[in-house]
């Protein structure tokens, strides 16, 4: 099975010591724009990531806990089958073949106030876009 990969925005986290247990393939460094909705950051520092299967489920709910209290932010990572989506106390293992899976993910991601372009894991919203 595949490893998972993902992207990590360090901003979005509270407690930044979780970084250490995960391999970093790449970090790259963005300004933030109005359309980000995160006036409380100049710019998001966003690590390319990598999980192995076997330490997925772990690490997802470090995460989970890692998360910024005080906002409401999500990251994900996933591989062929899977796809973690996570929030703030609040993991989702959704099925990649499984729009219904996804809809209450997204849906779980606006009750939060996330604006929707930006919980566009969803594989209805990818056909869309392109």
């Amino acid at each position: 099975m595949d490893n998972y990969k993902g992207v990590i925005i360090e901003e979005s986290l509270e407690d930044k010591n979780i970084l250490n247990d995960i391999s970093i393939l790449k970090t790259k460094v963005e300004p933030v724009t109005d359309k980000h909705k995160t006036p409380w950051v100049k710019q998001w520092i966003l690590h390319s990531v990598e999980i192995p299967n076997d330490e997925v489920d772990t690490i997802a709910e470090k995460l989970s806990k890692s998360l910024d209290s005080r906002h409401s932010w999500y990251t994900d990572f996933k591989n062929e089958t899977t796809h973690y989506i996570i929030f703030r106390d609040k993991v989702f293992k959704v099925d990649r073949t499984s729009n219904e899976q996804y809809d209450e993910a997204k849906q779980y991601g606006i009750s939060l106030g996330i604006p929707e372009y930006q919980v566009d894991f969803h594989p209805e919203l990818k056909q869309w876009e392109r």
